[in-house]
């Protein structure tokens, strides 16, 4: 009877922390159909969008990199709850003064609290569910995360369509959802230090992401599918805006960050590096869908392409990719996840950037070719990687 009690409370705590960290990730996207609006309110091209987009990654980098042994310091759950005040501050920016420097300030701060939340998430997941169940928990982080990427970005497009404007009720709304996830964090318990044989006050602060043998290829997997991500989000509304459909492009966020949950069962099915491998054999068909139909103005080719680069990217890559570092690592699941989050964030903002300043350069069509044939060069290197990786450690396998 005990444990049947402990483990309906368990459920529920995890639906609570499933729930914030959904709140979380759909601040992160909340204004990207407003992307190419504010960019020429400003009277600034698509490099500047692209520039106050990767701000999120200054923020996220440094956490990731100095401060993943904070956990262990304070606990998980001051964690979420400062990253969903800094979600709650980054959004309230973007009402008060629109623009591109307020939203560079604001991704700049929503990129603190992603840092934040990517490294704890899956241990925190971890000790809520069950010490020994990562499956479970990775799939509840990799899902909840996965549907607030997108869902901010729908919400948006869905106001901007009726009532064009730079600040949409969906911020209102977030607002009001964000404080409602507040008071769910207060209820959960905090997630000590998985390591007991140390007290808080000797636990390292300073703990650098680390890449076990293997984790490196899914860290490139992860790198080249955030970067399509990425792409979809800061560029693709500039390139629909030419054909006047920039209102559909935050249902191309959602489309790409979401809809890769509906792929995560058949993911599970799979190894993680024949997981991962999938996905990389279908991103650059997918890319290769979206960028014909932005650059021709069909929309029902860039949304096809989306969901099938969400499974891709979302699906088989993320799941595939974190459940192989989890396996990987052991005990040192943080700072393992910290690293193949690093290689995610460095693929959302450098791609992304150089991109956008070669379409101010040389326009949407051959900008667009030479980041595909990259892709497409860098998803080949990584099956190889991959490939071998399989060979060396066959029995790593999801439940």
């Amino acid at each position: 009877m005990n444990r049947v009690v402990t483990q309906k409370v368990g459920q529920r705590q995890a639906a609570g922390l499933a729930f914030a960290l959904c709140m979380i990730t759909t601040a992160v996207n909340l204004q990207a159909p407003l992307y190419d609006t504010l960019a020429a309110r400003d009277g600034l091209g698509v490099g500047a969008a692209t520039i106050a987009f990767a701000c999120y990654v200054v923020g996220i980098v440094p956490v990731l990199l100095g401060l993943n042994g904070l956990a262990d310091r304070v606990g998980r759950k001051p964690l979420i709850i400062t990253a969903l005040l800094l979600c709650f501050l980054a959004t309230a920016i973007t009402l008060i003064v629109p623009g591109l420097v307020a939203l560079g300030i604001a991704r700049l701060l929503l990129g603190v609290s992603t840092g934040l939340t990517s490294a704890v998430a899956p241990g925190y997941m971890q000790i809520l569910v069950a010490a020994k169940d990562k499956d479970k928990a990775t799939n509840y982080v990799t899902a909840s995360t996965a549907l607030g990427f997108g869902l901010g970005a729908a919400v948006t497009s869905l106001f901007v369509f009726h009532t064009p404007s730079v600040s949409p009720p969906s911020l209102w709304l977030y607002l009001v959802a964000a404080s409602l996830a507040l008071l769910v964090v207060f209820t959960l318990k905090n997630g000590a230090s998985i390591d007991s044989s140390l007290s808080p006050t000797k636990c390292p602060m300073l703990r650098l992401p680390s890449y076990p043998n293997g984790a490196w290829s899914f860290g490139l997997a992860i790198l080249l599918a955030w970067a399509t991500v990425g792409l979809v989000i800061a560029i693709l509304p500039s390139a629909l805006n030419q054909h006047g459909l920039s209102a559909w492009s935050g249902f191309a966020t959602f489309g790409i960050c979401s809809c890769g949950v509906l792929f995560q069962p058949w993911a599970r099915k799979l190894a993680p590096y024949n997981a991962t491998s999938l996905g990389l054999v279908i991103l650059p068909i997918a890319y290769g869908l979206i960028a014909w139909g932005a650059v021709q103005g069909y929309l029902a080719a860039v949304l096809l392409g989306t969901v099938a680069a969400s499974s891709a990217c979302y699906g088989f890559i993320y799941l595939g990719g974190l459940s192989g570092v989890l396996a990987i690592a052991g005990t040192s699941a943080t700072q393992a996840s910290a690293g193949f989050f690093l290689m995610a964030y460095l693929g959302f903002s450098i791609p992304v950037i150089t991109t956008g300043v070669l379409i101010d350069a040389v326009g949407h069509t051959l900008a667009l070719t030479l980041f595909g044939l990259a892709l497409l060069s860098g998803v080949l290197a990584t099956l190889v990687l991959l490939q071998r990786l399989g060979r060396q450690a066959p029995a790593l396998k999801l439940s």
